[in-house]
């Protein structure tokens, strides 16, 4: 968007393997892993937790010198966010950069920004940006910080994707849509994303073959809603790489919608190379569940349509909601029994409180911390689960899967 407006970019990705003298844990198979990290001091108020407290990515002192080297200084800053319980990590980003330029503006955005802005307004950023960048009141405010006349906005804006500025990639991304219809009660995505807006498939595909040209063989889906609408985007899309005969991997690691697996679309994405699937049955408590998105009916024809399409079933796990306000541990156990029936592999998707989100407030009434605070949103000290996170019910959890 910025480029197409006339503005040079650098882009610095602190979770990306920019240097090659830096050590990095060797991926697994289809490009994924694990990222460097180095153990850090536990913030106070998470003193009580009995788990390591990290930063991952690149290491710091990398960082500072890449941003000194650059040059000219930039005419302003972006930096986003991710998890709300990670903005110590955009504490430290700010730092560096005032540090390293200290006149130089800064605007913050991404999910934490958007999700908790109250919170994200008291850190040091001149600028804090609710929701996409492309929103009129945003793009118009950040062309003001830099005292310059708001251009239109480009074609495509917010929906383009810059992936020249990543030469080397161990695997691709697909991002054919953002949004979501569903209005689940432990999900935040409409709160990100108003709308559900789906893609050109002939500019999904452009976008996957440069990176296919530069060697990405395993590519994954970042939408939130992959087969809402597959008439659209995604059927089409999956012609134009059949018709340049890719020889690829396709990834879900954002749960598919279980509903939508008819076997006609199982053989469509069987046929298309769709290796790793994840399904988001999230709980096998069919008549008290927190989201409308799924039936026993349909849990049972969508797994039946998988296997008759050839899936591997080693490819195949279901996400389990675990750590929700009020659960109990017969449902936990129940959906881990249903998943094994069919021989696939059960996930446990840990439960975070998330600001905007229906179940929020119910949260905030289970859990002894203030989730107002957006490090006790973290999902890994279990905020909902009755005496938080301990490695003893990990263990039994692990044992339970696997029993």
């Amino acid at each position: 968007m910025l480029r197409k407006s006339g503005a040079r970019v650098a882009l610095l990705d602190c979770l990306d393997k920019t240097w090659s003298d830096i050590k990095w844990p060797v991926p697994k198979p289809y490009g994924h892993g694990h990222y460097p990290k180095v153990h850090l001091p536990k913030p106070s108020l998470l003193a009580h937790v009995p788990r390591n407290y990290s930063r991952y990515g690149l290491p710091l002192q990398a960082v500072r010198h890449a941003l000194r080297r650059l040059s000219p200084p930039p005419d302003i800053v972006l930096i986003t966010s991710i998890m709300t319980y990670w903005y110590p990590g955009v504490i430290t980003a700010i730092r560096l950069v005032r540090k390293t330029w200290p006149h130089v503006p800064i605007v913050l955005g991404g999910i934490y920004a958007t999700l908790c802005f109250s919170h994200a307004t008291t850190l040091d950023a001149d600028l804090v940006i609710k929701g996409p960048l492309e929103n009129k009141n945003n793009w118009n405010a950040f062309w003001q910080l830099l005292k310059v006349a708001p251009p239109s906005l480009p074609e495509n804006a917010g929906f383009s994707l810059a992936l020249d500025l990543y030469p080397e990639p161990d695997f691709g991304i697909i991002l054919g849509s953002r949004g979501c219809p569903f209005h689940c009660a432990y999900c935040a995505s409409n709160k990100l994303f108003t709308k559900f807006c789906q893609k050109l498939p002939e500019d999904v595909f452009t976008e996957t073959y440069t990176q296919y040209q530069k060697g990405a063989r395993d590519f994954a889906f970042y939408d939130d809603a992959l087969l809402i609408k597959p008439e659209k985007f995604l059927w089409p899309f999956l012609e134009l790489l059949s018709k340049k005969n890719l020889r690829i991997r396709l990834h879900t690691p954002n749960a598919m919608h279980i509903r939508y697996l008819s076997l006609d679309v199982c053989l469509k994405l069987k046929k298309a190379g769709l290796t790793t699937i994840r399904l988001g049955l999230e709980s096998a408590d069919f008549q008290n569940r927190w989201d409308a998105k799924l039936t026993a009916e349909e849990w049972q024809r969508g797994i039946k349509n998988i296997l008759q399409a050839g899936f591997k079933r080693e490819n195949i796990a279901a996400y389990i909601l675990f750590g929700l306000p009020e659960q109990k541990e017969e449902e936990i156990k129940l959906a881990i029994k249903k998943v094994k029936e069919w021989g696939i592999r059960p996930e446990l998707a840990f439960y975070s409180p998330i600001p905007g989100s229906k179940l929020f407030s119910l949260a905030q009434k289970h859990c002894p911390y203030p989730l107002d605070e957006p490090l006790f949103q973290n999902n890994s000290i279990w905020p909902c689960v009755p005496g938080g996170f301990s490695w003893e019910k990990q263990k039994k959890w692990k044992e339970v899967i696997k029993g």
